[in-house]
């Protein structure tokens, strides 16, 4: 297998990613803990499975792997045994290097029987098991423990511990920058066990061999165990969402709610050590559970093409009664976002950007070579309310298979309206499966379409296609 590490743009041609498939964890969320452990709602589980997430698992493998579903569809769709084509603990699963399940790597990991005894200790550590429990879990197969070890389940019944359900979420436990990975330090304990998993997967994982000393991991502060609470941002947390690739020399870093101003400093200055970047811009947003990480803000499309929220844009919200709305929605100053802009020769002269729609301009055109006008999409089409509610259900946080093709929500009405009136194809999934699949349409020859994906059940969760990915290999970008 080509075990090539290379991410340096959002819109290269997507030849590599990570991801998971939705676990019976996520059937055992609660409403008492659904807060906890950051989902805002319950979710079915078997209409994310069978309705939702297998359209995402078939046009990915249509794109990057279609060996492993070409001619096989209507086989698929028909048998209900074909529904283990999804499951990576099934002998029936997939299984593309390509698209490339966290499952499955756990469970070869746990092949050497010394990470597995280390790693359940670990976790059983983590998560406070009895002596009993953790020798138990040292006779488990590979495959069982590393499903016991996602879903929190152990024989398909039991509960050992809470499952992970944020971990169909790839984007946050990594990114690729480059030939190199920046594992995260989650700010919340729900995600822990995510960070653990992650770790040994991508320090023993034949997938990234020859890798070992590009993975790059933030240690905490000194006496970071110290400080107080309200001194959060202080501490050095980070998740995958807050991270953008936009070129091969342009890092750009969210602090959020889930980011700290800490971690931004730390890897800014760790891309500057290593050299992998010569301009690193740090954009806060505000710490709100409306906007999570940056990537549900904003994500590009193409090079001159970005989709973002309109209320960081330098145009107002078209409101239809704007002086009853501004009656009653005063906007608040802490609703504002920061962008600074370091470079690697002149670290201490940043230079400040009023509003994002300067930063992505001065991307498209400094960075990726652009001439002409660089164009906007806003979220439910900058209309009031459904530019607020569209972003809620992800209308930002958008997946680019290739420059200019991208999945998002079904649901997000207002926002696909923004992208036809832009001159781009809306298609179904649905319906450009059927196509692909007879050969009415190639992937080589689409161009500018937004992919729309059913959601009424992974919307809940509160992760786009952008969340639920982590590239590992994008073809470069020509300028």
């Amino acid at each position: 297998m080509d075990t090539k590490l290379s991410v340096g743009s959002e819109i290269g041609t997507l030849k590599r990613l990570l991801v998971h498939s939705p676990d019976s964890g996520l059937g055992k969320v609660v409403p008492s803990k659904a807060q906890d452990w950051l989902f805002e709602d319950i979710v079915h589980l078997e209409t994310i499975r069978r309705n939702e997430y297998d359209y995402y698992t078939k046009i990915l493998l249509y794109f990057l792997d279609p060996s492993k579903i070409k001619g096989k569809l209507a086989a698929i769709d028909a048998k209900e045994a074909n529904r283990n084509f999804y499951k990576p603990d099934k002998p029936e699963f997939f299984r593309s290097d390509k698209v490339v399940e966290l499952q499955w790597l756990l469970a070869e990991v746990l092949e050497d029987q010394d990470l597995l005894s280390r790693l359940v200790a670990s976790v059983c550590a983590i998560e406070g098991c009895t002596y009993e429990t953790q020798n138990e879990l040292q006779g488990y197969t590979p495959v069982q423990l590393a499903k016991t070890f996602i879903s929190g389940t152990a024989n398909d019944s039991q509960l050992l511990f809470a499952p992970i359900p944020n971990f169909i979420f790839t984007r946050d436990i990594g990114i690729t920058i480059k030939d190199h990975v920046l594992l995260n330090k989650p700010a919340k304990k729900a995600r822990t066990r995510e960070a653990l998993l992650a770790k040994y997967i991508f320090f023993h994982h034949p997938l990234f061999k020859g890798y070992k000393d590009n993975i790059i991991e933030l240690a905490d502060s000194h006496h970071s165990f110290l400080m107080p609470k309200e001194e959060d941002d202080r501490k050095i947390t980070l998740e995958g969402g807050d991270i953008m690739v936009v070129s091969e020399n342009h890092l750009l870093v969210g602090v959020s709610e889930r980011t700290s101003s800490e971690a931004a400093v730390r890897i800014t200055n760790v891309m500057f050590e290593k050299g992998l970047m010569d301009k690193v811009t740090i954009i806060r947003i505000p710490k709100k559970r409306d906007y999570m990480h940056i990537d549900t803000v904003f994500t590009q499309v193409k090079r001159d093409v970005w989709v973002m929220l309109g209320n960081f844009s330098r145009k107002a919200v078209k409101h239809e009664d704007e002086n009853a709305i501004e009656r009653i929605l005063e906007i608040k100053k802490e609703e504002k976002i920061r962008i600074l802009q370091f470079h690697k020769n002149a670290p201490d002269n940043p230079i400040n950007f009023e509003s994002l729609e300067d930063l992505l301009v001065d991307i498209s055109r400094n960075d990726l070579g652009c001439k002409g006008d660089i164009r906007f999409l806003f979220s439910g089409n900058n209309e009031f309310p459904y530019n607020a509610r569209e972003q809620w259900t992800d209308s930002c946080n958008l997946l680019a298979l290739k420059e200019g093709v991208v999945l998002g929500y079904d649901r997000n009405d207002k926002t696909s309206e923004a992208f036809k009136n832009a001159g781009f194809a809306i298609v179904h999934v649905k319906e450009l499966l059927e196509q692909l699949e007879s050969g009415t349409v190639q992937v080589e020859t689409l161009k500018d379409t937004l992919i729309l994906m059913p959601s009424a059940e992974l919307s809940r969760a509160r992760g786009g296609f952008h969340c639920m990915s982590m590239p590992l290999w994008r073809e470069k970008i020509s300028h």
